[in-house]
């Protein structure tokens, strides 16, 4: 009976030792979405820099789908833009810790019809991630123009669907996207109206945020991690053909030509300039939490 329950205890904690062991190796998971200033993860998930490091990249189609994976537990850290910093600032104590890039034209407006026809048009279809960026970029579209809200019908969609959208001449319709998603749109006839280069009243932060416990906790990881990051940026753009490659199966498979026009649309800002800081601070991204 006694060298039962020395064997019952030895195995318990063998046991339990080997799950805090599993635990202490888990990955640190991040949670992101097809866009063109997530070239530097994809890249370095690609080439294995990730991987090696004990973290863990998970796609998806929209913001809203990346912010619902870690509002449910399901990642460590997340890319986002300021709107899905804002809204799960709320309920997380989350902060941004990594500036990736800032949109120069990268977020955009297209239409089948010109910015004269929308003013004199009597409804306009409007499709969006509503709850997201798109929604204040679209609001800041219309302030610019002078168009009213009330004309607008819109239409909640993810990016996915939202590029199944047809042109129809008989129905004025803008779309609020991004590259790469705008790049199939243009194809079928959509032109861009407006953007991120002209519509100089939104800035638009693609940042990496984690809870502040996670910050602290993995705070060498993270140090590694925009390492990472901004060796992926450096080679990245050094040899521009070759991380195409890598990348362009999470960029919609987008050509080489394409490619190379869409990283003219953002601005790297993962070494984040004295300026930028004092400008996005009284955001809410706090200086003390971004890495240099």
């Amino acid at each position: 009976m006694r060298f039962l329950i020395i064997f019952l205890s030895l195995f318990l904690s063998f046991f339990t030792s080997c799950s805090s062991d599993l635990k202490k190796n888990k990955p640190l998971t991040i949670a992101t979405n097809s866009w063109i200033g997530y070239s530097p993860l994809f890249y370095a998930k690609e080439k294995g820099y990730l991987k090696k490091n004990g973290i863990k990249l998970l796609v998806n189609v929209s913001l809203a789908e990346a912010a619902e994976l870690y509002s449910v537990g399901k990642a460590d850290m997340l890319t986002t833009t300021q709107h899905e910093y804002y809204a799960l600032k709320k309920d997380f104590d989350l902060v941004p810790f990594i500036l990736l890039d800032r949109s120069n034209g990268g977020d955009m407006v297209l239409s089948n019809k010109t910015i004269d026809e929308l003013q004199n048009a009597k409804s306009i279809t409007a499709y969006l991630e509503i709850d997201s960026i798109n929604a204040e970029i679209l609001k800041d579209f219309l302030k610019l123009y002078n168009i009213p809200l009330n004309k607008l019908h819109m239409i909640n969609r993810d990016q996915a669907q939202i590029e199944d959208i047809e042109p129809n001449d008989k129905q004025a319709i803008v779309i609020v996207t991004y590259v790469p998603y705008n790049i199939s749109l243009e194809k079928k006839g959509f032109h861009v109206i407006a953007s991120t280069k002209d519509i100089n009243s939104i800035i638009v932060i693609d940042s990496l945020c984690t809870s502040k416990s996670i910050f602290k906790k993995q705070f060498e990881n993270l140090k590694t991690l925009k390492s990472i990051i901004d060796r992926s940026v450096e080679e990245l753009m050094q040899d521009k053909e070759n991380s195409y490659l890598l990348v362009k199966k999470y960029l919609g498979n987008l050509s080489y030509k394409e490619y190379l026009e869409s990283l003219q649309t953002i601005t790297w800002i993962n070494k984040p300039s004295p300026e930028l800081l004092d400008r996005i601070e009284p955001l809410g991204y706090e200086r003390r939490y971004i890495l240099p």
